[in-house]
């Protein structure tokens, strides 16, 4: 069988990439997991602990701008020690951050943790992993073979997101088989969570040992500024937008307009992740052909539009069909977008790169999710679905604009 036609060979790193590259392939599928199950059952389990849609919505809001500190100390701070210690901190990080949500049950305590901590309500990685693993990834593949790798990362992040959001119905299934409760099998999960997160700690243990760029230690960006803070100041819009659908709020929204159940909505996402892991298998090639600035923007306007007119469906069916192709489209820019910033920058810029395309990202999706909440609470249960799809267009549409006439390295 050719390596081409072999399933196993797809997720495996490009022949011209370094092979360690697959110790950063092994923890994003284990952290990819973990997000994908926490980011449709932290709904439930919230409301099983007697808290209100709104609490939802500030959990996400503390999780996505404590990602965006973290990610500003990565870009200031990360040029002065070794990214292989920043990694294992932010594992050692992801298991406390499991055993808090475990063992604790009240909300400020709850608030502290997810504005500290590792947890993501959404599919996508936006976590202090993002830029560190970036990075790594950027160093052992050089033009198509790193826009490759890339698509590889993102697409073992999806796959391993959709099977963590199957076994969303695994506290209920464990309920109703045995004596336990489903709170507290809602909070082993918490404790898988934790569980992974030393797992992950001894992978990147694995990783080669590097010292920080010099030139990033008083100067983290230099000849890409202009570019990088363009590109920051555009992806926030993208993400604001997204924030206000992460998979939590999502599933929140198909439970309050169409009474899903915790398990139905996991196969949901097991189904819509499978549509957008899979759909990064196009990336790669697609890039090649028409670049990966056209790739980001013409794959992601069609997502949009279907997102807007699921707003508009009056049944579950036709909604899901609307949702699940948006998945199908929305996430072959992941990979180009990863690829394209590594590629416009220079080599010792692109850990600060990462996370200054990251943090403005993380801050503008940080507000989203309690706006969402709050519009859920007052009955306006489409306007998320149009507001988000809109401003997604325009944000495509505007990095057209700026950015059409630039070539970058390899693509």
């Amino acid at each position: 069988m050719s390596p081409a036609r072999n399933p196993v060979s797809i997720l495996l790193p490009p022949a011209g990439v370094d092979r360690r590259a697959l110790l950063l392939l092994a923890a994003r599928s284990l952290r990819g997991i973990c997000d994908g199950f926490v980011a449709v059952l932290l709904p439930a389990y919230l409301l099983s602990l007697g808290f209100g849609k709104l609490t939802v919505g500030l959990i996400g809001t503390a999780t996505l701008l404590g990602s965006a500190v973290a990610t500003v100390v990565v870009g200031l701070m990360g040029g002065r020690y070794p990214q292989r210690a920043l990694l294992l901190f932010a594992a050692a990080l992801m298991a406390a951050t499991g055993l808090a949500f475990g063992f604790v049950s009240s909300l400020w305590p709850l608030l502290v943790v997810a504005f500290a901590g590792t947890l993501n309500p959404g599919s996508g990685d936006v976590s202090l992993f993002l830029p560190l693993e970036h990075a790594h990834l950027a160093e052992f593949a050089q033009g198509d073979d790193r826009t490759a790798l890339f698509a590889r990362y993102s697409l073992v992040g999806g796959l391993s997101a959709a099977f963590g959001a199957l076994l969303t119905g695994l506290p209920d299934w464990i309920a109703a088989h045995t004596v336990a409760s489903a709170l507290f099998t809602m909070r082993a999960m918490f404790i898988v969570y934790a569980l992974t997160g030393v797992v992950v700690f001894l992978l990147y243990l694995r990783l080669p040992k590097r010292e920080a760029h010099a030139a990033t230690v008083h100067a983290p960006l230099g000849p890409s500024r202009g570019i990088v803070t363009r590109l920051a100041l555009l992806f926030s819009v993208d993400a604001f937008a997204g924030g206000l659908l992460v998979n939590s709020l999502l599933t929140l929204w198909l439970i309050q307009r169409f009474g899903l159940s915790l398990a139905a909505a996991g196969q949901f996402f097991f189904w819509s992740g499978l549509l957008g892991a899979g759909s990064q298998l196009a990336a790669a090639p697609i890039a090649r052909r028409i670049g990966l600035l056209n790739t980001m923007v013409f794959t992601h306007i069609p997502s949009s539009v279907c997102l807007i007119a699921a707003a508009f469906t009056p049944t579950l069916p036709p909604t899901l069909v609307l949702l699940l192709m948006r998945s199908a489209l929305s996430q072959l820019d992941v990979p180009t977008r990863s690829a394209y910033v590594m590629a416009v920058v220079t080599p010792p810029e692109r850990p600060a790169a990462a996370s200054f395309t990251a943090v403005p990202r993380s801050l503008a999706a940080a507000v989203a999710p309690t706006i969402t909440a709050g519009l859920l609470g007052a009955g306006w249960l489409g306007a998320p679905l149009i507001v988000c799809g809109t401003l997604k267009i325009a944000y495509d549409l505007a990095v057209l604009a700026a950015f059409r006439h630039i070539r970058p390295d390899g693509g």
